[in-house]
């Protein structure tokens, strides 16, 4: 008979147990994650700020710079204190809600990145019928697919986290409370948790790349229908940022979710887990900043109105 207990916290053993590696995470994981708000909730206020950036593209991007935002929060904070803490804990309570909100951000992100390929799409293959197509009403609707289909999804994955049941161990080996070190601690409940897992990551992850593989096809086809050479350029350049965007997070996510847990891939997906839960919120504005000249131009049109506000404010 198993001895199953109450669990009411879980131990967070997080990337290192050496006192003075920890100091250092400590200080580039804040400086990381001060950029990353900074970062990102600057973009948010910029296309808010900003007319020429009102097009559907623009509105896309700054709900992305939104859940970066929130995604970076739901597991840094707790990270930055662990690192620091000699009680490495969180509750049970806790882990669930950041569970929650994990795989809830995860799953909104990846379907925002495919309605931002979409919209390219639109934007590259139909330019004369993008304004109608594209309208305000239209751009609500397709956004709000991405933040209903996430958390319903991990509504549904988090209940099967529910399910599991502990026999004493309480160690999660990880930095954040995450599906795949919870299983490996569990000792029931872990096969249709286990299977659930890699069915909603193997159904959500293809069907929103897919969109993004089929909508850059045409996008594709649309450029290379152009007679002029500066028209295939500036197609291309209006892409690329995006294009990075779906590679980095795609990249991690797929080497991270898509295989059954065990102690190797736990041990490495703390590394890749770094990368998509702190750097690439950060790097998401730095790639929509320097390489959209839209972004450039209204950034140094916003520097230069406050600069004119002080010194009116100075000489007043």
């Amino acid at each position: 008979m198993l001895n199953f207990t109450d669990v009411t916290e879980f131990i967070l053993l997080g990337l290192t147990t050496r006192p003075e590696w920890q100091v250092l995470f400590f200080i580039l994981f804040l400086v990381v994650y001060i950029i990353t708000l900074v970062g990102n909730i600057g973009m948010i206020m910029l296309i808010q700020a900003s007319p020429q950036l009102s097009s559907p593209m623009y509105f896309s991007l700054s709900h992305l710079s939104f859940v970066d935002v929130w995604f970076s929060s739901n597991v840094t904070p707790k990270m930055l204190e662990n690192l620091l803490s000699k009680t490495k804990t969180i509750s049970y309570a806790g882990c669930l809600v950041q569970c929650f909100f994990f795989i809830a951000l995860v799953h909104v992100e990846v379907f925002i990145l495919a309605v931002m390929a979409f919209d390219r799409c639109m934007a590259i293959g139909n330019p004369l019928l993008y304004g109608s197509k594209m309208s305000r009403i239209v751009c609500i609707r397709l956004i709000s697919f991405p933040y209903m289909h996430g958390f319903l999804t991990s509504l549904a994955a988090t209940l099967w986290t529910h399910g599991l049941y502990f026999c004493g161990r309480v160690e999660i080996n990880h930095f954040y409370c995450a599906d795949p070190p919870l299983i490996k601690i569990a000792c029931a409940g872990t096969f249709v948790k286990e299977y659930t897992m890699i069915i909603l990551a193997g159904i959500n992850f293809p069907y929103s790349l897919t969109v993004v593989i089929v909508s850059y096809l045409f996008i594709l086809v649309a450029i290379l229908r152009r007679h002029s050479a500066e028209g295939r350029r500036k197609a291309f350049s209006t892409c690329g940022s995006h294009l990075t965007a779906v590679i980095v997070f795609y990249g991690t996510l797929i080497f991270m979710d898509l295989r059954r847990p065990s102690e190797e891939s736990v041990e490495q997906g703390k590394v890749v887990a770094v990368f998509y839960t702190t750097v690439s919120p950060m790097l998401n504005p730095m790639i929509y900043s320097l390489r959209n000249k839209d972004v450039k131009e209204a950034m140094s049109k916003v520097i230069s109105r406050t600069c004119l506000t002080k010194n009116k404010m100075r000489l007043g």
